[in-house]
């Protein structure tokens, strides 16, 4: 956290966050500013959101590695909490489900603290896939048997196995850029303002609605223009990164739409069970899961180009 090019990234999007703040308080007691008041207030909730991020992340990188691992797997555990709460599974499986929150969720996280990458590559994929089923299968109950252990399983999958990439960036061996905790930090952000830039594109008059039956508000014109934005922003921030500069867009092109495909994917899910949000712990914005849905989505991906583009690839690379 005391390297130079970390606190730059941290400093600037406080600065940044805090112009956000003052801003939207001044519109919000303007009631002549002729903008939508319903959109400032989603842009208040998300500044707020943002802030309890930054904090969290910030007190993590400056206490070190394994507060910034225990972070994450505290946000998976109450991600995987929520997603199993709705989406219900029966008395049967709650032995499986002890099982999946007490030994499969850590064992994840402390496998990525100690870079056992050969392990946490395949522990639920492989061996928790494996044995859900079959802890289910022991229970006796058959009733729903392939829709129940699907449940568990995607949970896991989505909630545990892809967001434990995140802090897995902090393992990674880059000689030429032995400053992971500022990648993640880029990771983070450019997820984030890749969701912003998408809301931003989709008010646009003309619009054209991507699946208005899973999602509303997302537009064909938002997720082009969001994407360029942030691979453009991304190229701009390529100092925080191991990468060229056009690697570096490159990447934040691939995290914006990889961000966009699990925010749809997770609202499809969120339609199947008829509720708006996951959870009510973040206020204006649902629960963790509403929150983290698009980081899940990106961090294997972006975490495995980074792997071979540092690593076996190395060109991209400055």
């Amino acid at each position: 956290m005391r390297d130079p090019r970390t606190l730059s990234l941290v400093a600037g999007v406080m600065v940044l966050l805090g112009t956000a703040s003052a801003v939207t308080f001044f519109l919000q007691r303007r009631t002549d500013s002729g903008l939508d008041p319903a959109i400032v207030e989603s842009f208040r909730t998300r500044i707020r959101a943002w802030w309890i991020l930054l904090t969290a992340l910030a007190a993590a990188f400056l206490i070190g590695k394994v507060a910034t691992v225990f972070l994450f797997w505290a946000v998976s555990f109450w991600a995987l909490r929520e997603f199993i709460t709705l989406t219900p599974t029966r008395p049967a499986d709650h032995r499986t489900l002890f099982c999946v929150f007490v030994f499969c969720t850590p064992a994840q996280f402390i496998l990525v603290g100690l870079d056992k990458y050969p392990l946490y590559s395949i522990l639920i994929p492989v061996y928790a896939f494996l044995l859900i089923p079959a802890g289910i299968a022991f229970s006796g109950d058959s009733k729903r048997f392939l829709e129940r252990t699907a449940k568990i399983q995607a949970g896991l999958l989505i909630c545990v196995y892809c967001l434990s990439y995140a802090p897995a960036l902090l393992t990674l061996d880059m000689k030429s850029h032995p400053r992971n905790l500022s990648l993640l930090f880029f990771f983070i952000l450019m997820v984030q303002l890749s969701d912003v830039f998408q809301y931003a594109w989709s008010q646009l008059p003309s619009k054209h609605l991507m699946v208005p039956t899973i999602h509303p508000t997302k537009t064909w014109e938002g997720l082009l223009g969001g994407t360029a934005t942030s691979a453009l922003l991304g190229s701009a921030l390529w100092w925080a990164t191991p990468f060229t500069p056009w690697m570096a867009a490159l990447m934040s092109l691939v995290v914006a739409l990889m961000g966009a495909a699990g925010s749809l994917t997770m609202s499809a899910i969120k339609r199947d069970r008829g509720v708006k949000d996951y959870g009510t712990l973040v206020e204006g914005h649902g629960g963790v899961l509403d929150r983290i849905d698009s980081i899940c989505f990106a961090a294997p991906v972006f975490f495995h180009f980074t792997l071979y583009f540092t690593q076996y690839y190395p060109g991209p690379v400055k």
